[in-house]
């Protein structure tokens, strides 16, 4: 296995993406909904980039990629279809042992990215290695068919659970007996199906009074 699976925490952390147009801008969105501070270089840029600027979600600096913006970068993102400047950013990246993707060129990245499934708090990333992205496209869409909205549902309700628990005199090594027996009672059926009555009950049984789905599932 040539890659090394790992979900990175870029919140608040600075990214870079060189290239403003539609595949920029669909790296832009992911990294902004991950808590990124993103900067996006390119000489010509969307309108969507620009509102993104306009608002302050982004830095924009409408012209061409120099070495030195890389400085101070904890990823950058190469979305151009320019090979020499993808080249030079993958090895000015490389120079500076940051973490480097180039769209759609496996070969001169240090990482790359996988297609996601999300679901909230339930992230399902699929990668094939850089061989087949559209294989990667259709276990997605396949596995969207199988994770509907009650899984991350599900992941609010066990979070919401294990927060409470730990507030009391349970120890976290007593917990998984627990979880296991709500992940056995087919929680998620009864989400999907709105069977709060149900979903009650079973949390009753398992963990015992003060356990209310609509209480637990409150902001």
């Amino acid at each position: 296995m040539r890659y090394y699976p790992v979900h990175l925490d870029i919140q608040n952390r600075n990214c870079l993406v060189v290239g403003g147009g539609s595949v920029g801008t669909r790296k832009v969105i992911t990294l902004l909904d991950c808590g990124a501070k993103v900067t996006v270089i390119s000489p010509v840029v969307s309108p969507q980039l620009r509102d993104f600027a306009n608002s302050g979600s982004i830095k924009l600096r409408v012209r061409r990629y120099r070495s030195g913006d890389l400085d101070g970068m904890f990823l950058v993102i190469g979305a151009t279809d320019d090979e020499e400047l993808n080249r030079q950013i993958s090895n000015d990246a490389d120079h500076l042992n940051t973490l480097c993707n180039i769209a759609d060129r496996p070969e001169v990245c240090n990482f790359i990215l996988p297609s996601i499934v999300q679901r909230d708090d339930l992230v399902i990333t699929i990668s094939t290695s850089g061989r087949s992205p559209a294989m990667a496209k259709k276990l997605r869409k396949t596995l969207e068919s199988q994770f509907g909205k009650e899984y991350g549902v599900f992941l609010k309700l066990m979070g919401a659970i294990r927060k409470k628990l730990l507030s009391t005199s349970h120890k976290p090594e007593a917990h998984k007996p627990l979880f296991e027996q709500l992940i056995d009672a087919d929680l998620i059926a009864m989400i999907e199906k709105g069977k709060t009555a149900e979903i009650d009950a079973v949390l009753f049984e398992t963990l015992g009074e003060g356990y209310n789905f609509k209480e637990l599932m409150q902001p």
